[in-house]
């Protein structure tokens, strides 16, 4: 079937959320804690995705 890794999609889906996160603080109409706390949610997926892609090494 499909042969995408365990931790692939939290992964990338986190990067893109990052870059998102990083993006909105460049932007100073909207509200700091908004645009960081995308950021650390971003982040957060990245470790996650991160430490199955390790744990679930083959």
């Amino acid at each position: 079937m499909n042969n995408i890794r365990e931790g692939l999609i939290p992964t990338v889906l986190g990067t893109a959320v990052t870059a998102a996160g990083y993006a909105l603080t460049q932007n100073r109409r909207i509200d700091p804690m908004i645009s960081n706390t995308i950021f650390g949610f971003g982040l957060a997926h990245v470790v996650l995705g991160a430490i199955d892609l390790v744990e679930h090494r083959r």
